[in-house]
């Protein structure tokens, strides 16, 4: 079988998508874009609803760039001004430096963590007097308030956006060789769209443990399982797999 279309299961966007057109361009391989979900703020009477008053705490917690954005947000509609002395826990540099676009590094105090939640741990610890505020969507992995809820803090989460499901009807009589997933929700999405989806002769690629185990339970055949050693990024195994397959033989 030889490898010509593949479905990325997220938006386009020049930075995070660059080793894919590369892909393309390198293997002569049709790669599309398209988002199975879509991410809405929520209003600022929803946070009230929430009993939650920004106020009230002195720590951040930031686990995405979306996070950021709809924490920052909400604090301009409710018109409450954040503080100098507030302090940020980022869980990855990426975020962490998302979040240059609205303060500035040198007058706050930022911690930055590696890749899990589980990394940023020690910083908690740390300043366990503090008061913790921790922004998300509505679906949230539960290991996250499993870990802050065995220490002994103060923390609260607040759903500042949610996510639903594209529709994706359009998509319904286009065919590809590979299907990329990177959450548990876009599987939930594919699934929503196309409840009688039969895989056939389709290759699925998921990257993540918690992905790789909703594609499982959803009676999917995983081909292509990221991150391992050998292939840390979705775009390396996708290479070393298509060109595993798309070997001329003469």
């Amino acid at each position: 079988m030889k490898i010509n279309n593949i479905l990325i299961s997220q938006p386009l966007n020049s930075a995070s998508n660059a080793p894919y057109i590369k892909l393309s361009m390198n293997k002569n391989v049709n790669i599309d874009f398209r988002s199975f979900i879509e991410v809405k703020g929520v209003s600022s009477s929803d946070v009230r609803k929430q009993k939650i008053n920004f106020s009230d705490f002195t720590v951040v917690l930031f686990i995405s760039k979306k996070s950021v954005d709809h924490y920052f947000r909400l604090a301009e509609l409710m018109r409450f001004k954040v503080p100098i002395s507030m302090k940020y826990i980022c869980q990855t540099e990426t975020v962490a430096y998302y979040l240059q676009k609205y303060i500035v590094f040198r007058k706050r105090k930022i911690h930055i963590g590696n890749k899990s939640f589980q990394d940023i741990l020690p910083y908690v610890i740390k300043h366990s007097k503090e008061k913790f505020l921790l922004p998300s969507s509505d679906i949230l992995k539960p290991e996250i308030p499993d870990i802050l809820n065995k220490q002994n803090i103060f923390w609260k989460r607040v759903i500042l956006y949610k996510t639903t499901f594209s529709d994706l009807s359009d998509l319904k009589n286009i065919y590809y060789d590979i299907l990329v997933f990177f959450s548990p929700v876009e599987i939930k999405s594919l699934f929503d769209n196309f409840p009688n989806f039969d895989q056939n002769n389709i290759k699925i690629a998921t990257f993540g443990k918690n992905t790789f185990n909703a594609a499982y339970k959803a009676g999917l055949n995983i081909d292509i399982k990221v991150p391992t050693p050998e292939f840390p990024s979705m775009a390396m195994a996708l290479e070393k797999y298509i060109k595993k397959l798309n070997i001329i033989r003469y």
